[in-house]
């Protein structure tokens, strides 16, 4: 099993319809999301939603997935994402909710025990972070995957 890893800063904040940032399976196998990390680089706070989605919508552009661990030659499974510029199909419910606070670094590290969060194969299969209601702010986010 590999570890791949992608960060970035969004170009956009998001909405609570449109995602900041996401994380989808490319349909060439299961993934599994072991970390997610979202730092704020403004002064304002703002509240975020780790939620599921079974349809991509249109993403923004495909952020480059680099090894955390073995061999320098693997093709990542998934595509980090991001700002979306047309909603994602959600599904109920919420993986993870957090607070991010009012200042430049303020942040959450989302963790996911044993294997990790599980994403199906299938292009239609991922995660999205998103602000709970209104606007979010721009952040540094990174998504770290097994495959």
């Amino acid at each position: 099993m590999a570890r791949l890893a992608a960060g970035w800063r969004t170009t956009g904040a998001g909405s609570a319809t449109l995602p900041m940032a996401s994380v989808f399976s490319l349909g060439t196998g299961a993934i599994w999301v072991v970390e997610i990390g979202v730092t704020n680089t403004t002064v304002t706070a703002f509240e975020l939603s780790l939620k599921r989605a079974t349809a991509l919508g249109t993403a923004g552009t495909a952020q480059t997935a680099v090894y955390e661990e073995d061999e320098l030659n693997v093709t990542a499974k998934f595509n980090a994402n991001d700002t979306h510029t047309v909603a994602p199909t959600l599904v109920a419910g919420e993986v993870r909710r957090a607070s991010i606070g009012a200042s430049i670094g303020s942040g959450i590290v989302f963790t996911f025990g044993g294997r990790g969060l599980k994403i199906p194969s299938g292009t239609g299969n991922g995660l999205c972070l998103m602000p709970i209601t209104g606007t979010g702010q721009i952040s540094d986010v990174y998504f770290s995957v097994d495959q």
